[in-house]
């Protein structure tokens, strides 16, 4: 084994391509979309060295139009689970005792690969699968994996740095070991770099791991599978399997050698997850270590000193962007009386001047939600706030699912600062307005941390300093990811560590070290140099 302080190059955070007309980037991103779109793929499971198909296959479509067909993956049945674990299992050895080095190589090569020849095609992959905009697939399948792959590595070499105090007579040692067993990742459908970043980071740190994509991610999935291939990783450290999530979930959480569970998704899995893991917590060899980043319900709050296009600005882009479909999204906001009447009409202005439609139209903002359920849930809210009392819908409103999964950017305003939408997850392009009196400011406060289960994101906007410091200690515990002045998503690898409190989830910052560090299972070594040789102490002498 090579023997050195290695330095790893500094990790910067990949700029964001602009694909604006007739650039390189946007001419390569169609030609990728339109090639992808024109060809089936028949997507394996990936155990070991082995590409497994069932024949018990799936079809993969695209939201914004459900009935084309792009590809077919193979789901997998419980034996392949415990196939899958056993490969994890098996190349456990080799790959914990891999020099970290040589492991950190292959995620930056990644990024590399990335930034580079699978830009375009990671991209479009992104663009069909999931429906987002350019603009969005962008800063989601392409920059912020770079960055979750560049600053991984620099966070895992700052880990391994970190040592315990020594002296002349002791030398104390920390080593950084995986976890005893394999991991369990289970990734979402609305971001790319989460898929990735899931499994990876805790490959990063040594660990051996079993990946279950989101069914609605499979399409793009596949291109990390590819990436992280031709990167170098070896056959067995990464196994995907595909299929039931209730039946892949108890078969991992059967097995002994299970000590750890990645997950980003929804709080009522997530606490599923937890709950039966403690019900089989005897049958484990560890303590196994639960990481999770699940809903929110992430508020906008503007103060009456705000900058009304500011705060417009924040709520279309923190509402709307990729359909509202992110954890961080915006989705209620408190307006205070003597700003609404300007908000609401530029508001309405705003959603009225975007355009909706197929991702290969750079010109819409708007695209379809993720599928049939996501859309007929959005459907029944919307029916319902035109119907009630205390409830109006400004703008908006209207959906259409014949041939995409269409949702309009609505806008509900509301009386009741209780109502449904105010309080419930809807993952969509949804927001609800409560208008406050301007003279309640600190009781809008309070409504505002009590309002919600989760903890996730918020943002502010003022101009009164002594307002935004009275706002960011009473909100303190309702937001993991608060923002002053900007709209609550959007949050950057290594700017903004990633993650909430509360229903949101554990709170172990993804794009920190904080996160890297669930992964890892320290050891203290101390070596004496001169050893006692007699058991007696100076205080037992006469």
């Amino acid at each position: 084994m090579l023997k050195g302080f290695f330095h790893v190059p500094k990790a910067v955070n990949e700029p964001v391509k602009s694909y604006a007309p007739n650039s390189p980037e946007k001419a390569a991103v169609l030609a990728a979309y339109k090639k992808m779109w024109n060809e089936k793929i028949d997507v394996p499971l990936y155990i070991g060295s082995e590409q497994i198909r069932t024949g018990n296959t799936r079809n993969m479509t695209a939201p914004h139009d459900h009935q084309h067909v792009v590809g077919t993956y193979h789901l997998a049945e419980k034996s392949h689970v415990e196939k899958a674990i056993a490969n994890a299992l098996e190349s456990k050895a080799k790959w914990a005792n891999l020099a970290w080095e040589q492991r950190a190589a292959i995620f930056l090569k990644a990024a590399e690969l990335i930034a580079g020849p699978y830009r375009a095609r990671i991209n479009a992959a992104t663009m069909i699968a999931q429906s987002k905009n350019i603009f969005q697939a962008e800063i989601d399948a392409s920059c912020e994996l770079i960055d979750f792959l560049r600053y991984n590595v620099e966070f895992m070499t700052q880990i391994y740095n970190d040592q315990p105090k020594s002296d002349s007579s002791v030398w104390n040692r920390l080593e950084y070991r995986p976890l005893e067993g394999f991991i369990y990742a289970i990734t979402p459908f609305n971001f790319t770099a989460i898929a990735a970043n899931l499994p990876a980071s805790a490959a990063m740190m040594g660990n051996v791991v079993v990946w279950k994509p989101s069914d609605s991610q499979v399409f793009s999935a596949k291109i990390i599978i590819d990436v992280f291939k031709e990167a170098g990783l070896p056959d067995g450290v990464i196994n995907v399997v595909f299929g039931d999530a209730q039946m892949i979930s108890e078969t991992i959480f059967a097995n002994r050698d299970f000590a750890g569970v990645h997950f980003t998704g929804s709080t009522h899995v997530f606490k599923d997850i937890w709950k039966a893991i403690g019900t089989n917590i005897h049958h484990y060899k560890t303590y196994p270590r639960i990481v999770g980043e699940t809903g929110g319900k992430d508020f906008v709050l503007a103060h009456p000193s705000a900058n009304v296009k500011q705060v417009v600005t924040g709520i279309v882009r923190g509402a709307f962007e990729f359909q509202g479909q992110k954890c961080s999204a915006a989705s209620r906001a408190y307006v205070p009386q003597s700003l609404w009447s300007d908000v609401k009409a530029q508001l309405i202005a705003d959603v009225k001047s975007m355009k909706m439609g197929s991702p290969e139209d750079f010109g819409n903002f708007i695209t379809a939600v993720i599928h049939e359920g996501s859309f007929d849930k959005l459907a029944s809210y919307i029916d319902q706030a035109k119907k009630d009392a205390d409830a109006e819908i400004i703008v908006g409103g209207n959906y259409d699912k014949s041939k995409g999964y269409f949702i309009e950017p609505t806008v509900i305003v509301t009386t009741n600062p209780k109502y449904s939408t105010m309080e419930t997850e809807l993952f969509g392009p949804v927001i609800t307005i409560f208008v406050y009196e301007d003279s309640q400011w600190s009781e809008t406060l309070k409504l505002v941390d009590g309002t919600s289960e989760y903890a996730l994101t918020g943002a502010i906007f003022s101009q009164d300093r002594y307002a935004i410091e009275e706002a960011t200690t009473a909100l303190q515990n309702a937001a993991g990811n608060f923002y002053v002045n900007d709209k609550p998503t959007g949050a950057v690898v290594g700017m903004q560590p990633f993650g909430g409190a509360r229903a949101s989830g554990t709170n172990d910052k993804a794009g920190s070290a904080l996160n890297l560090l669930r992964w890892a299972s320290p050891r203290t070594i101390k070596e004496t140099f001169v050893t006692p040789e007699d058991y007696r102490y100076p205080f037992l002498g006469e």
